[in-house]
């Protein structure tokens, strides 16, 4: 049976009948896949009610080491207890690179009250989508990801020259400056510089339609080694795993080609960063665009906003009202805040405007496009974000600005105008990790009112965490400017 196949309690054992082996995996705070192979007997056995997974998965950072303070989730205290991951028998389908092994995501629960835990990606993100659906809409969304290719050449030891597929590798003995990109130079669009990796450009566009992560465009982007994806447009909650998955799809297929993808916000000095622009719109049960009007507005309070509903304008209020206090869910690491300065297509401060990439919120609307494709596209995020984080801040806020009826804060940025400028009006967004933290966590912050307490706290602490190690670091920068001078 092929990926697409509708899987159920009562048909997974037919579904899985040449089967002896499931791959399974959840989402952790960082947007990592974090699972196990199970055989097909415990998998049948732990289908309808869960199994137990250690929660340390949110009690640690993405290199395994606790998070110096202690969350309410994994900790000391409660002896970094199982949760229950229950498989999402929805998510089915298979590993074309590991002989289309079976795979399913899994939803984390309290072992005590059987309700998603505050972080679990997946259920923050539907969370907000019910809310939506209570309304009788549907939620979707688009993904595209920018992201750096390297190789990692041989490396030495003691003279002796040892070949190794591992960037890690290669960097415990080498500078970060001496890593390969995939290709040289500056070439976006180019129709040429695939055909020197062409084995595994194809490949990577065949596999993700293979595993159900279906790419929709894929070109080279401006800078050396560097793609970019846009997956096809889809359900909200789709999209997202879609998301998470097509990084794993790359960062697999990468690891058999001796090429390290960074999905990084900001790999050079430099260059561009990796962004991870994200497109959502609501549709009706029938489908119907509910952020285009029916007929262009003859006097709409910005001439950017002719084509765009009442709807579609509340939302967009909403997303730009919240946009600061939600920063570190859109730029969650220390790395992301160099990808965010001005003059490097990258947006710093609340703006928006029509068909404006300088924008942090692009609309797209007639007569441009279709109706139908009447979107916003939230250009903040980087691609070193977790796209169910992201996703489900993008539909809170914009929901919490339909519910108030909020009035959008700004103007719109003026054609030519680009953002920080003298005559940008926005409010400058969080320079670094540790300002969007403290605003994300503040007693009065947005993100505490369309999220809870629990989910600030525990994001929050381990971007604290973040800070912490990188404020006990030592830089290579450091080290050159100051070793000999001071």
């Amino acid at each position: 049976m092929s990926s697409t196949t509708k899987v159920t309690l009562d048909n997974l054992a037919t579904v899985l009948a040449d089967d002896h082996h499931v791959k399974l995996a959840g989402i952790d705070a960082d947007g990592m896949l974090r699972g196990k192979l199970v055989s097909k007997k415990k998998f049948l056995s732990i289908a309808r009610d869960g199994f137990g997974f250690c929660s340390v998965i949110f009690g640690w950072d993405m290199h395994d080491q606790t998070y110096f303070k202690e969350l309410g989730i994994s900790n000391k205290e409660n002896g970094y207890r199982d949760i229950v991951a229950i498989p999402d028998l929805t998510s089915y389908r298979r590993i074309p690179w590991e002989s289309n092994v079976p795979f399913f995501l899994v939803d984390f629960f309290d072992p005590d009250t059987r309700d998603p835990i505050s972080a679990c990606p997946r259920g923050l993100l539907k969370t907000a989508a019910e809310k939506i659906e209570k309304a009788g809409y549907k939620s979707m969304a688009g993904a595209e990801y920018e992201f750096y290719q390297f190789r990692a050449p041989p490396t030495t030891l003691n003279g002796a020259e040892r070949n190794s597929s591992s960037t890690a590798t290669f960097l415990k003995e080498n500078p970060v400056d001496s890593l390969p990109p995939l290709t040289e130079g500056m070439f976006g669009y180019s129709l040429t510089r695939p055909v020197h990796n062409q084995e595994y450009y194809y490949r990577i566009f065949n596999t993700c339609r293979e595993f159900d992560c279906n790419i929709e465009s894929w070109h080279t982007e401006s800078g050396p080694g560097v793609f970019e994806a846009a997956l096809e447009f889809g359900e909200i909650k789709e999209i997202a795993d879609r998301a998470g998955l097509f990084k794993y799809v790359v960062k697999c297929l990468g690891s058999q080609y001796g090429i390290t993808p960074s999905f990084m916000a900001k790999p050079r000095e430099g260059l561009p960063g990796n962004s991870g622009h994200m497109h959502v719109s609501i549709v009706s049960d029938d489908g119907t665009n509910l952020f285009c009007r029916d007929t262009p507005d003859p006097s709409p309070p910005y001439p950017d906003l002719t084509h765009l509903s009442d709807l579609g304008r509340y939302f967009l209020a909403g997303v730009l009202d919240g946009l600061p206090d939600i920063m570190p869910l859109f730029a969650p690491n220390i790395n992301s805040y160099k990808r965010l300065v001005e003059n490097f297509w990258a947006p710093v401060t609340v703006s928006w405007g029509l068909e404006h990439r300088a924008a942090s919120i692009r609309i797209i609307t007639p007569p441009t496009s279709a109706p139908k494709g009447t979107r916003l596209e939230i250009r903040v995020p980087g691609a070193d974000t977790n796209a169910h984080y992201v996703l489900a801040a993008i539909l809170a806020l914009g929901w919490r600005g339909v519910e108030k009826k909020l009035d959008i804060p700004v103007p719109p940025l003026s054609r030519g105008e680009v953002v920080g400028s003298e005559n940008d009006k926005g409010k400058r967004l969080a320079k670094d990790l540790k300002e969007a933290v403290a605003t994300f966590m503040r007693k009065d912050s947005v993100a505490r009112d369309v999220f809870g307490d629990q989910f600030v706290d525990h994001f929050g602490g381990t971007r604290e965490h973040e800070i912490r190690l990188w404020e006990q670091a030592v830089t290579d920068w450091e080290v050159r400017r100051y070793i000999e001078t001071v």
